[in-house]
């Protein structure tokens, strides 16, 4: 099955890039967090009330997400196979296709880019009020254009980048655990009252999971600079100062890339819930941000993804072949 991994990377991505997420078809993202929904309300019910209860309850449902993550696409696949070897390539190739990013990204990004240029504020407000988790409603048309930009270059990483590495290295049954894992993070990795005992092996498995591909992918993201015309130099400088000024280990890897190669400057203080919360910025205010860096940062991101695509299938055909050699 994992011989014909780069195969199916290089349909998945290209069919992620003509199709991208249609909204007619139930996304396995979405059947990942109904799981996640369940077992979070079963394990909390079975285990104590107490912090050291939660942790544990965390760790099964960890455990229980990764292994049916992994476990049920083997199962499909090992039957594909069976059948017939085309049919078991389309069915990884669809996987992989489900599960990479890029058209989605630019796509929800750029009806931000259509609101602020075509119609209001408000308009704008709402527009990425969809794809991200700070308040929206008194941002104005630079945090509005910074929340877009930040929001593909962050993940550019976790929905791009990283699942392409884990297919090229462990086919879709280890690119659905590190899904199952990324999901489990955006549903209970919150350090809040609610989440900071039962999603705490969450959070901190998603780090690992998270902690070559992100500074891969910000490597990846400087490659790309210099290919569409970016400033490559100053993507490499605010890259390896930048890369860390995040809460999370990973987040500002990609994010400290693209600031550098468009000279502009991300992150800073943002309000969640009502909360102001203070952070770091990313990047130097060479110039102010524009709503041209919307279709900049996509632009980047294509390219960075494209130069991944090619090295993967490169590195995997050449691995494959020395094997089949040995």
């Amino acid at each position: 099955m994992l011989k014909y991994s780069a195969i199916a990377l290089v349909i998945g991505y290209v069919l992620d890039l003509i199709i991208g997420d249609p909204r007619w078809l139930y996304h396995p993202v979405r059947i990942i967090g109904k799981a996640i929904e369940a077992l979070e309300k079963i394990l909390r019910n079975i285990f104590p009330k107490s912090a050291g209860g939660e942790r544990a309850a965390g760790l099964v449902m960890v455990i229980l997400i990764c292994i049916g993550s992994g476990l049920i696409p083997w199962v499909i696949l090992q039957l594909c196979f069976r059948v017939n070897t085309v049919l078991g390539v389309g069915v990884m190739s669809i996987i992989c296709y489900q599960f990479i990013a890029v058209k989605a990204l630019k796509d929800e990004s750029m009806k931000v880019y259509d609101a602020l240029k075509k119609g209001t504020i408000e308009d704008g407000r709402y527009a990425v009020s969809m794809i991200v988790g700070r308040d929206t409603q008194n941002l104005d048309e630079k945090g509005v254009t910074k929340a877009a930009v930040e929001t593909v270059a962050e993940n550019f990483s976790d929905g791009v980048f990283a699942p392409m590495f884990y297919m090229i290295i462990g086919g879709p049954v280890l690119m659905l655990i590190y899904k199952g894992i990324n999901t489990m993070d955006s549903m209970v990795g919150y350090k809040n009252e609610k989440y900071i005992n039962f999603g705490r092996y969450a959070a901190k498995l998603d780090d690992v999971a998270n902690y070559i591909p992100s500074r891969l992918a910000g490597i990846f993201l400087v490659l790309a600079a210099g290919l569409c015309g970016e400033n490559m130099q100053n993507a490499w400088r605010i890259f390896r100062r930048d890369r860390f000024n995040h809460a999370s280990p990973n987040s500002a890897q990609t994010e400290s890339a693209a600031a550098g190669a468009l000279e502009i400057q991300l992150a800073g203080n943002a309000y969640y819930f009502g909360k102001l919360y203070e952070k770091p910025t990313i990047g130097d205010p060479v110039r102010e941000v524009s709503i041209s860096d919307i279709p900049r940062v996509n632009r980047l991101m294509y390219y960075g993804g494209g130069l991944a695509i090619i090295l993967f299938a490169l590195l995997h055909t050449a691995a494959v072949s020395l094997i089949m050699l040995i």
